[in-house]
């Protein structure tokens, strides 16, 4: 509920950002970028084995899982952050992104995290002779209890 709230308060000190030669960037929230770069050394550390294009398997609440759970969740409320600013905004907010290389860090991890077949096993209201239900077919709902 907070994150979407937070641009306001950059939009007032825009003005000063834009009258600079050499392109500008502006972090996002600080505690958030500093809890998101500690997960990417903890997930490089996990993940250095594994080469992009294979797969990690992560077993479900272990804490691999909540390390690589807890960074995903993280990148969730930076893009709720990057979609409650204005277009300006998002420009220097992506630069500082490109700057740190944290995006190119995400498709890194999430290249090794997702899995060669995404089924989805979940329940579902639908026939099961049907076409066959991927993740990215079916909505998930992450209801936190």
């Amino acid at each position: 509920r907070l994150m979407p709230e937070l641009p306001k308060f950059d939009d007032e000190d825009l003005k000063s950002y834009g009258d600079e030669e050499e392109e500008s960037a502006l972090s996002p929230p600080a505690a958030l970028m500093s809890v998101m770069a500690t997960q990417e050394l903890l997930l490089e550390n996990i993940l250095e084995c594994i080469p992009v294009g294979e797969f990690a398997v992560i077993q479900p609440l272990s804490d691999e899982f909540c390390l690589v759970l807890g960074y995903l969740l993280t990148w969730k409320l930076t893009l709720a952050f990057f979609k409650a600013a204005s277009s300006q905004l998002r420009v220097l907010y992506s630069q500082y992104l490109r700057r740190t290389k944290s995006l190119n860090k995400l498709l890194y991890h999430l290249f090794r995290l997702m899995p060669e077949n995404p089924v989805f096993s979940g329940p579902t209201s639908e026939v099961p002779n049907k076409d066959t239900k991927t993740f990215f077919t079916e909505e998930l709902h992450l209801d936190v209890k």
